[in-house]
């Protein structure tokens, strides 16, 4: 073999040992995360604004990210990810129960039996151009549980400046749902006020676009403004949520609501960086849509070292709804009104709200508990309450190993 032969050769091999190295997916991260959750109330819409609204649920998910670069050095990354939650509704048991409530002293019949399994899995798919510095993928999701099937799909980009200091983001999403209509016991086989049947299949679908744009303003001051641009058709109320008024008996309607909704939520996020251990991380959201609900979320969360590898962050948000016109507590509706569209879920009436919480978080490059791979080890805890009375405790686990 001559010298030119065997550079050639030579050539021909590292090329083909190139492209198998471009070519080769590697695994970046795998994440598990497990989380539980319990809820407590006393004003439950699916016995007219009144009964137990007791819920608990365990979630625990796990998210594959691979990733692989090509020649031009542009990276590839494909995620994989699996949830599966459990949960159990003393609301949802009062669907089929036979003794109807009719007074607000007799919310107690409501007892927790009622649960189901909801499984999502998702798939994704992101591409970085390192050279111009932006970003392009999409993503395909589905979500089942006993009486709702969800089909979801995106796209997103986002594009950078060239010294990474300003970043203008979009994603736009489409989730096409299916609910099955359940009737409370008594209003079955149909419902007068509705134009679903018992086991009917009536679509919800929702349509988003989200848009940010990031700037760095200083070493200090990193803001971002965003907005979620949101559009909602198809059967927007829940069938099995009883609605009584107060000039007829003991007798309960479906909740009826338009089957359209237009929001639009617009949002301020602010981190200032007070020195090596502490950052401010503040959060501000105006809220408004077509059914004139106004909506105002607070937040802030104040990060802080105790090492270079261990932080805590205690944080706390405030939020305030002025409620829907459709909207009244148990027998405040009358017939006589006829009103067209009405509810007693008091998830959309006038409330404020206090969240409190405290995010413990481990990192280590080296391992953490002599596991090499374990990069990271977060906890989670939340306390929320609700000016209608009803309490939530929230606790979670995330893993990361890289």
């Amino acid at each position: 073999m001559t010298v030119a032969a065997l550079m050639l050769f030579m050539n021909i091999t590292k090329a083909q040992t190139d492209s198998t190295k471009y070519r080769k997916l590697k695994i970046d991260e795998v994440n598990f995360l497990t989380s539980y959750y319990h809820q407590n109330g006393n004003n439950s819409a699916v016995t007219g604004g009144i009964g137990s609204e007791r819920l608990d649920e365990s979630g625990n998910s796990i998210d594959l990210q691979l990733s692989k670069f090509d020649k031009r050095n542009n990276k590839h990354i494909f995620g994989i990810e699996l949830g599966v939650d459990v949960y159990s509704s003393a609301s949802s048991d009062q669907i089929d129960l036979n003794t109807i409530v009719t007074s607000a002293s007799s919310h107690a019949v409501s007892h927790a039996s009622s649960g189901d399994v909801r499984v999502s899995p998702s798939v994704s798919y992101l591409f970085e151009n390192t050279k111009h510095n932006y970003s392009l993928g999409g993503g395909l999701s589905f979500s089942n549980e006993f009486d709702y099937t969800s089909i979801g799909g995106n796209i997103l980009f986002s594009k950078s400046t060239q010294d990474k200091n300003t970043e203008f983001s979009a994603k736009a999403s489409v989730f096409l749902d299916t609910w099955k209509v359940i009737l409370p016991a008594e209003l079955r086989p149909t419902s007068p006020n509705l134009k679903y049947n018992q086991g009917d299949n009536a679509p919800r679908n929702s349509y988003n676009l989200s848009l940010g744009l990031a700037q760095v303003v200083n070493q200090r001051l990193q803001m971002s403004l965003l907005t979620d641009i949101g559009y909602q058709k198809g059967l927007l109320g829940t069938a099995y949520q009883r609605v009584y008024f107060g000039d007829n008996g003991d007798n309960a309607y479906s909740e009826k609501l338009p089957d359209n909704r237009f929001k639009l939520p617009i949002g301020l996020r602010a981190n200032y960086f007070l020195g090596d251990k502490v950052i401010l991380r503040g959060f501000y959201r105006y809220y408004t849509d077509s059914w004139k609900l106004t909506a105002h979320t607070a937040e802030l969360e104040i990060p802080y070292k105790i090492t270079p590898f261990i932080s805590i962050a205690p944080f706390y948000r405030y939020y305030r709804q002025s409620g829907i016109e459709y909207f009244k507590p148990y027998k405040e509706h009358m017939l006589a009104d006829n009103e067209l569209y009405y509810t007693s879920d008091f998830d959309l009436s006038k409330f404020t709200s206090n969240l409190f919480g405290v995010n413990f978080r481990v990192t280590s490059a080296n391992g953490i508990f002599g596991i090499k791979q374990l990069n990271t080890i977060e906890m989670r805890y939340s306390y929320y309450d609700r000016s209608t009375k009803l309490t939530s405790h929230s606790i979670s686990l995330a893993l990361k190993f890289k």
